[in-house]
């Protein structure tokens, strides 16, 4: 049987992509991966030393709520000496999307002009993205299954968003990053179409994968890849490709440092995305990977497992930011 064809023009519910795909990724640089394979890797877009030095703030960080956390000791790397952590080795709270660290890292000009080059435009916004910091193998948690997902709901068609991660550290074959599987943002209509049903789909920009489900893409010989990439790389990857962040093996003695940051055009954003995206800068909120649509502010406050709020909580971050034009304009506070 033939593929089922559905599209923006056949389904007033689907959302046609702003940019066409051809129209911005046919060149024989990093681009082009991107385009075929659904991830590419910037070399160099962060100078090392400068890396070294963010990954060396994202410590300092990690260090600052007063607990007995040292680097050069596994034996401290327990849950009782770290700050609230979400299920994926990721920090979004305490303001630490809005660390002074982290908008230098994201506004580095390797990074913005890897991101203006591929949409044609250096009027771009920010994502309010996490902060990844996995000490490998601790022993008082129990390591997390891979969790295969993309962050496109399948409403949308086409490329809306290309998301990115900045390495702190470096990541082998056998230390924790991003696990992805190469050329399946090329199936995700002809999939969502034929081996799901179009009135479960939702609007959020999620969708997690079953182990049935990956057989699909198996059987077509789509397979995962683990991205081995240097300090100061930028990951970029399509958000149709199918994702997970993997856990370090037990070979691995290397701390992951990575700051997650994507970027895309201004224009895109609706008055409304930009009004929320204003209100989470402002309240020193994350967001999700989506820089112009999608907002959705996290958690603001830091809650512990009893429900009480964690002590440790800041109302702003511990080294605020200098607030310049370009940030701001960055953020979605000020109007290009």
């Amino acid at each position: 049987m033939a593929p089922i064809a559905i599209s923006p023009q056949t389904s007033p519910r689907l959302v046609p992509a702003p940019v066409k795909d051809t129209s911005i990724l046919q060149h024989s640089d990093w681009r082009a991966d991107l385009q075929r394979d659904g991830y590419a890797i910037v070399k160099g877009a962060i100078p090392r030393a400068r890396a070294q030095e963010y990954q060396q703030k994202a410590y300092e960080w990690l260090t600052s709520f007063g607990n007995d956390l040292d680097f050069n000791d596994p034996s401290t790397w327990v849950k009782e000496n770290l700050p609230v952590q979400s299920k994926i080795n990721t920090f979004h709270t305490y303001g630490v999307a809005h660390e002074k660290f982290m908008w230098d890292a994201r506004m580095e000009p390797g990074v913005l002009d890897a991101f203006a080059l591929l949409w044609g435009t250096d009027e771009l916004l920010a994502s309010f993205d996490s902060l990844n910091i996995t000490l490998p193998n601790r022993k008082d948690v129990p390591r997390k299954p891979a969790w295969e997902h993309i962050d496109q709901s399948p409403l949308r068609r086409g490329l809306h968003c290309v998301q990115g991660v900045i390495n702190l550290s470096p990541s082998g074959p056998e230390d924790g990053g991003l696990v992805v599987y190469p050329v399946s943002h090329n199936l995700n209509d002809v999939f969502f179409d034929n081996q799901t049903n179009p009135k479960t789909w939702e609007r959020l920009d999620r969708y997690l994968f079953s182990r049935e489900q990956l057989s699909w893409y198996a059987e077509r010989g789509i397979t995962p890849h683990k991205v081995c990439a240097d300090v100061g790389d930028l990951i970029l990857w399509d958000s149709r490709t199918l994702h997970y962040g993997a856990e370090p093996t037990e070979l691995s003695n290397q701390i992951r440092t990575v700051i997650y940051a994507a970027f895309t055009p201004a224009k895109w954003a609706s008055e409304e995305q930009l009004r929320l995206k204003k209100e989470a800068f402002e309240r020193y909120g994350g967001t999700t990977h989506w820089p112009h649509d999608n907002i959705v502010t996290r958690e603001t406050r830091t809650f512990l497992e009893d429900g009480s709020r964690d002590p440790r909580d800041r109302e702003q971050p511990l080294e605020l930011p200098q607030m310049s034009d370009a940030l701001l304009k960055l953020a979605g506070a000020k109007r290009y």
